[in-house]
């Protein structure tokens, strides 16, 4: 008997997509897009179009596993077993040491609310650490946060009403596919689409000019751009009474020449000219901001750049106008009951070294959810160290990763298509459930279940209990029960948060201390120079098959490395070389390509460490300017013949 059922992808993906699963005897056969959605539009991207090959893969973990204590194996136990194990070994350490000796790790592996529910557990067994900052996106939260209170976005078909627009460290392509279909239209109606990028990617081919910036350089070319904006007299001269710190602002862009600026970002002052043409003539214009500058040292100075040239233009709080950066995916959900304490955290991107350092007391359990530290964050070897010294390591996942291998239990969960959850999406404002296109393998578990199952082992059974759906029910917020959403609503079809703005800050009121933008006034670190002996600056991109290690199936042979080809140490297009930094090697199959700047070294994103294939262990822990997040793309390496 065949079927379908519509669920939606929870992973790390701005697009949320809604799933059409087609199932017969019990079994997925096809996955396809959700004609009737607005955004997915009836296509998948290729990772999600492939996904079954992750389902029902060999490698996939379907029963808890314990290191024996004999042969340092991870052995089949039942989960009476393993979760007898947990809640014996965590409260032993916590009776000795304290909560805080206990480490909650939970990343963006599933984007779904129902990790409140998980965080709620900690909390009331503990509080017990967790983490703070973030490795994605933690400086441009930041920056937005500083600049206008908040960080939403104006409805996703607003972007019809743009006459400009600018994919500024933006790949749609890749890591925003169901925006393609919009730039399009929107080019079909006459609008033009430029793209500012140190890398030469698929989306040229969609824009009507690529600005190939200097890595790092964003900041220093919006600066360019302000000074032009200034001498044209193009700014909003009612930009006065919304925006704070106008006078220095100028004063910043005016700090140093249009000669200077140009030359920091190299970029040619006629490329610097049409984006200053398209924000203050071309009006309205959007700047969509990438996440990817915002991995860098001085990149919450580069969103906040990005912010006060839209501000300044008068692109703030009009019809096609706007900063984008993220939208509020939570905004219409209730997780209160999650209060936020803890007694002490962990950075993110320096996760290896801020376990090794705490002391009184130490970090003696880690528990992670819904990541992959290893391959996910800088300085891999560090995490490693940290992870594989600690007195347990819990890891629930559904696929062997590099953390698996570190972990003394593991707990099989639920994918995707196994989910029960209630979704928002950073890439648009419509809500979602998932729901279970099949039930999970006998042994498996979702995260609810196995903190329920903790919980009953502990005296919490009252803190966590409750379905799926019961828990869905109540982190609707009481707005929406208010206006006549109920998860069957959600269930029936797709539905647009009401609660947020079809065009943001309309009113030109924002949520800052003074109800007014707050521009940046000051110059951010200097950006990262690649150096004589380490030429070229790294960065692991995402691709079409592989956006993160959770994605990333096992490989074979060495992984490829893209620069142009006078920066290839004399190698051949297809040799093989050493990609070195300061702290770490790698084995590397080279590619040419001619239309990539000279100073960049490229990456797939995702790889995994025990084969190799791992930027991480090439990149040293830092951060951002704001935010804590890692300055993942600052890393100088070179390439060596083998």
């Amino acid at each position: 008997m065949k079927t379908q059922v519509k669920t939606t992808c929870n992973r790390d993906c701005p697009d949320a997509c809604s799933i059409v699963a087609t199932v017969e005897d019990g079994r997925i056969t096809q996955l396809a897009g959700d004609p009737d959605h607005p955004i997915t539009q009836g296509f998948l991207c290729y990772r999600t179009s492939h996904f079954l090959d992750t389902q029902y893969s060999r490698e996939r973990i379907t029963t808890p596993l314990l290191r024996s204590k004999h042969s340092g194996k991870l052995l089949p136990v039942s989960w009476d077993e393993a979760l007898d194990f947990a809640a014996h070994e965590l409260v032993r350490i916590r009776d000795e040491s304290g909560p805080e000796s206990i480490f909650y790790y939970r990343s963006g592996g599933t984007l779904g609310m129902m990790g409140a529910v998980v965080d709620l557990f900690f909390e009331r067994f503990g509080p017990v650490t967790v983490k703070r900052g973030d490795i994605c996106s933690g400086a441009g939260d930041a920056a937005q946060l500083c600049d206008f209170g908040i960080e939403d976005s104006s409805d996703f078909f607003d972007l019809q009403h743009a006459r400009s627009i600018i994919l500024w460290g933006k790949n749609p392509c890749v890591s925003s596919p169901h925006l393609l279909p919009l730039l399009k239209d929107c080019q079909r109606r006459g609008a033009q689409v430029l793209l500012i990028d140190p890398v030469h990617h698929k989306s040229v081919q969609l824009c009507d000019d690529f600005i190939a910036v200097r890595p790092g350089g964003d900041f220093a070319l919006a600066m360019a751009v302000a000074r032009l904006l200034i001498d044209d007299n193009l700014f909003d001269p009612e930009a006065t009474t919304y925006c704070d710190h106008l006078p220095e602002f100028v004063q910043l862009a005016q700090s140093r020449s249009l000669a200077e600026w140009l030359g920091e970002a190299d970029v040619s002052e006629t490329a610097a000219r049409r984006i200053a043409q398209a924000l203050g003539r071309d009006k309205p214009a959007t700047i969509l901001v990438g996440w990817g500058m915002g991995r860098r040292r001085n990149g919450a100075a580069i969103v906040r750049v990005l912010d006060a040239l839209v501000a300044v233009t008068g692109n703030l709080g009009i019809p096609g106008g706007g900063s984008s950066f993220y939208f509020k995916r939570r905004g219409a959900f209730d997780s209160s009951f999650v209060k936020g304490t803890a007694p002490r955290t962990v950075c993110e991107p320096l996760f290896g070294r801020d376990i090794l350092a705490m002391k009184d007391p130490p970090i003696r359990a880690v528990w992670v959810t819904a990541g992959n530290p290893v391959a996910m964050l800088p300085d891999s070897h560090t995490t490693v160290a940290a992870l594989s010294s600690r007195e347990l390591v819990i890891v629930c996942d559904h696929l062997h990763t590099d953390t698996v291998d570190l972990a003394h239990l593991v707990l099989p969960t639920t994918t995707l298509l196994e989910s029960d959850d209630l979704l928002g999406a950073y890439g648009h404002h419509f809500l979602a459930v998932s729901r279970p296109v099949v039930p999970p393998p006998e042994h498996v578990k979702s995260d609810l279940q196995i903190v329920q199952g903790l919980a009953a082992r502990l005296g919490l059974s009252d803190v966590v209990a409750g379905s799926a759906r019961e828990w869905k029910q109540r982190m609707l917020a009481p707005k929406l029960a208010e206006l006549g959403i109920s998860v069957e609503t959600l269930e029936s079809g797709s539905v647009r948060n009401p609660l947020a703005k079809e065009v943001l800050f309309a009113d030109r009121r924002f949520a800052t201390p003074t109800g007014r933008v707050n521009l940046i006034d000051r110059e951010p670190p200097s950006l990262a120079t690649p150096q004589p002996d380490y030429p070229l600056l790294l960065m692991a991109l995402s691709t079409e098959r592989s956006q993160s290690s959770q994605w990333a199936r096992p490989q074979k042979g060495l992984t490829e490395l893209t620069v142009h080809p006078d920066s290839a140490a004399g190698i051949a297009d297809g040799g093989t070389g050493e990609l070195q930094s300061v702290i770490g090697t790698m084995q590397v199959v080279v590619r040419h390509d001619p239309l990539q700047r000279r100073d960049v070294a490229l990456l797939a994103k995702g790889g995994h460490l025990r084969e190799g294939r791992c930027a991480n262990a090439l990149v040293e822990a830092s951060l951002t300017d704001l935010g804590e997040g890692g300055a993942l793309y600052d890393q100088a390496v070179r390439l060596l013949p083998l």
